[in-house]
């Protein structure tokens, strides 16, 4: 299995399309649109990589997700921001102890997903904001190891949590109600199919595989959900100083990587022979 790279998304500048200081989050809807945290803003790109709308955000923002109704959530210090397609603000849940740093999210039947990097924890809550359980404090650390300081997790088609803890080296399954069902990933310091580092793999994205990125040197890859690569992505493009770089990927299997120094996205194919 191969990848091209097809474009690239934004970049460091003051333009429009463009991130001043920072990159932090990807997310992709059910219409293919690319959705992309960085500075106190949500930008919003159609598959061809144009801006469609642009929208402030309270504070700094951490991660970005879309609900299947089309609502947009955006991680924040102490908060997640609520808002419509359009970008209209609809609600704001806010929380000292819960919410210290919002790094992900994500969406299961029953509620909503936010990782808390100041806690290391995955929060469960219902769709109303109501706290419902943690996931990933039920180990002898209390915790993900998350020496990036980065929390990050994707949901798939089952609705099963699959957690980065680069700690670890691995990638865990966990249930909403917090079960560890399991994990795939291992050390090594030069097999491409094992995770090398003091704490790789930063950020997952699942889709009909597990997508995930790594630092020190910055990389993207593609695993079965049994644990086999499939395809190392890319490395070449990345800026070598890149840590915790955002991954999403939409239905056609396009794979979109947030560069977070260069502060660009960029966006891959499969090779199809």
């Amino acid at each position: 299995m191969e990848y091209r790279q097809i474009r690239v998304i934004g970049g460091k500048g003051s333009a429009p399309g463009q991130f001043a200081a920072s990159l932090r989050g990807l997310a992709v809807d059910r219409h293919g649109q690319l959705y992309a945290a960085g500075d106190s803003e949500i930008k919003v790109f159609d598959a061809a990589g144009r801006l469609k709308r642009r929208w402030s955000t309270a504070r700094p923002v951490h991660a970005v997700a879309v609900s299947g109704e089309g609502a947009v959530y955006a991680g924040e210090e102490r908060q997640i921001e609520i808002f419509d397609g359009a970008g209209k603000l609809v609600n704001t849940w806010r929380d000292e102890s819960l919410l210290g740093r919002v790094t992900a999210i994500g969406f299961v039947k029953d509620g909503v997903l936010a990782g808390d990097a100041a806690d290391r924890a995955i929060r469960h809550f219902d769709r109303n904001g109501k706290f419902l359980n943690n996931v990933g404090k039920d180990n002898p650390v209390h915790g993900l190891l998350i020496p990036n300081g980065v929390v990050d997790f994707a949901v798939d088609a089952h609705g099963v949590i699959h957690a980065a803890n680069p700690g670890k080296h691995r990638v865990e399954r966990y249930l909403p109600t917090g079960e560890l069902l399991g994990h795939i990933g291992r050390f090594h310091g030069t097999d491409p199919a094992g995770f090398g580092g003091c704490c790789n793999p930063t950020n997952v994205a699942v889709g009909d595989r597990i997508y995930v990125t790594e630092k020190a040197g910055p990389r993207a890859k593609v695993y079965d959900f049994g644990g086999a690569l499939q395809a190392v992505i890319a490395s070449a493009p990345f800026d070598p100083n890149c840590k915790n770089m955002s991954v999403a990927v939409d239905g056609r299997g396009a794979v979109y990587v947030a560069d977070t120094v260069k502060l660009a996205i960029f966006v891959f194919e499969p090779v199809t022979v």
